[in-house]
């Protein structure tokens, strides 16, 4: 139990367990003047299995003292800690989450919201499982929607340019187009472009070598070879002389028909040379069209409209193959969600039983509560049921939400009680409640003190920050919050009460500021201190 006179400092104890368990920080947090504020928190997690959690992340396991460490700078950093080793902040929250729950009064207005609905009905269902795998089934089933409409969006866009793919393809196809075909038609061009002049070059070398006018360079050879082989048989020096002129003379006689016979295949064919520049021009308008240099390059082009033109015509039956997909995991989703749905149903009869019986005895003697389901017409992520829980407080009125009906006080039961059940299937280290009893006195606040006590008997440490003296009376262990004057400032402290310094404590708040000898009693009372 954590008391003290309103304005003494007692959030600050829950806004430094904020800030350890990773909430935003600011300037504020530091002390004025100091350069750095560190807060730590210390838990025994031997009962939890976080083992996996540390070696996951990478951290070193100590059961007995986990110590989360958060340090703020002046100059606006802010480090955090996990046994010493520096971790991200969000790593910081996931830990807390397991170790801590925090309710304070602002809590209260979750009870109105239907996520929150939906994730109390879940853990009293016990849903974990069925949950997990339909949230898998609607991760599929998401993915297999984003990917058939990719398909519809390219199918559509494709069928925008089919007519164009077909028309270049056409266009390229009946070009008849061979790799090497320009290079080959290019030359061809130069030569039929050149036909006169060539011919006449061609005679005119042929005469050379072997005219008719009788002083021809084979003549001249021939002369020559017939001279050397005259004077082999005493000048031997002359046979190999002999033997050149002999090869010069068969390659030169040689060269000589074969420049006859191509000069007699020169001819000028104005037809061939316009079929020529016509086929090249068609080359050069198909490159410069596509604004390519080659005509492998329009051969890659014309695979690849040809290619694209497969795919779209495998589109359609890749969009027929993807609905059935979609069709079949739709089934399995909606099978899961009714066992989903039904799991909570059964879950929800009986938690609204054990609410009942439970806020019975807290002023509500004609409490009603009942959880309403409406189902969903399409899937969501946590399934196809809208959840509201539904409220009465009387005999007379009707079951509304319970945002709606219920007063500061039944909400502040309502949501102790919740959060006692619900603390029987999440195992969490600690649970502080901050003033959970707001709107209570009397009777009620000893019975809602004796249900915070029945959850503390658990595997559970309950810290209970509250002004009513009957649930303060209910702790094992008293803590008191102050204010302390100093010379030059004022400082909050707290401190654990001994058993006189309790019966004080619990006096003071019975009484106010006086204690009287009637407080004193009292207080006796509340703590079954015998007089």
């Amino acid at each position: 139990m954590i008391t003290g006179e309103t304005g003494a400092g007692k959030s600050i104890i829950l806004g430094a367990l904020g800030l350890v368990l990773g909430q935003r920080a600011d300037g504020r947090s530091i002390k004025t003047g100091a350069d750095k504020c560190v807060i730590e928190a210390v838990f025994n997690i031997s009962q939890y299995e976080l083992e996996d959690f540390f070696q996951t992340n990478d951290l070193d396991y100590d059961a007995e003292n986990c110590i989360l460490r958060r340090e703020l700078s002046s100059n606006g950093k802010s480090r955090a800690f996990i046994n010493d080793s520096p971790v991200q902040l969000n790593l910081l929250k996931d830990l807390g989450i397991k170790l801590i729950d925090i309710h304070s009064q602002h809590q209260n207005l979750l009870l109105g919201d239907n996520r929150f609905q939906m994730k109390v009905v879940d853990i009293m269902a016990d849903t974990k499982s069925v949950l997990s795998n339909y949230k898998a089934e609607y991760k599929n089933y998401v993915l297999l929607q984003k990917e058939l409409k990719g398909l519809q969006e390219k199918n559509a866009q494709s069928k925008e340019e089919e007519d164009y793919l077909k028309f270049q393809l056409e266009q390229l196809t009946e070009a008849r187009l061979s790799s090497d075909e320009q290079d080959a038609l290019e030359q061809e061009q130069d030569t039929l472009s050149h036909a006169e002049e060539i011919k006449g070059s061609l005679f005119k070398i042929t005469q050379l070598l072997d005219g008719d006018d009788g002083n021809t360079i084979l003549l001249s050879l021939k002369e020559a070879l017939s001279v050397s082989e005259s004077i082999c048989s005493y000048y031997p020096n002359a046979k190999q002389t002999a033997e050149r002129l002999r090869s010069a003379y068969i390659d030169l006689d040689d060269l000589s028909s074969e420049l006859n016979s191509q000069k007699e295949n020169i001819e000028f064919d104005p037809e061939r040379l316009q079929w020529v520049n016509d086929r090249l021009n068609t080359i050069y308008s198909l490159e410069q069209k596509h604004r390519v240099s080659s005509v492998s390059e329009l051969l890659a082009l014309q695979d690849e409209y040809a290619s694209r033109l497969k795919e779209i015509d495998a589109y359609d039956e890749q969009i027929k193959q993807k609905q059935k997909e979609l069709e079949s995991s739709y089934t399995h989703l909606c099978q899961l969600a009714k066992d989903l749905s039904n799991q909570r149903k059964a879950g929800a009869v009986s938690m609204s039983n054990k609410l009942t019986k439970m806020l019975m005895p807290l002023g509500m003697p004609n409490i009603r509560f009942n959880v309403d389901f409406i189902a969903k017409k399409i899937p969501e992520q946590d399934g196809m049921d809208d959840i509201s829980f539904m409220f009465s407080a009387n005999k007379n009125s009707a079951l509304l939400p319970v945002a709606q009906t219920a007063s500061g006080g039944e909400i502040s039961r309502l949501m102790l009680c919740l959060k006692a059940m619900i603390a029987k299937y999440t195992a969490l280290p600690s649970i502080i409640f901050d003033e959970v009893d707001t709107g209570v006195s009397g009777d009620i606040a000893d019975k809602m003190g004796a249900i915070m006590k029945e959850l503390g008997e658990q595997d559970m440490q309950v810290i209970t920050i509250t002004h009513l003296p009957q649930i303060a009376a209910m702790g094992t262990c008293h803590f008191v919050v102050f204010k302390e004057d100093l010379n030059d400032s004022t400082v909050t402290r707290i401190k654990e009460l001994n058993s006189d310094e309790r019966v004080q404590e619990i006096a003071r708040m019975l009484s106010g500021s006086t204690v009287t000898k009637a407080s004193i009693i009292n207080a006796k009372e509340l703590l079954r201190i015998e007089n």
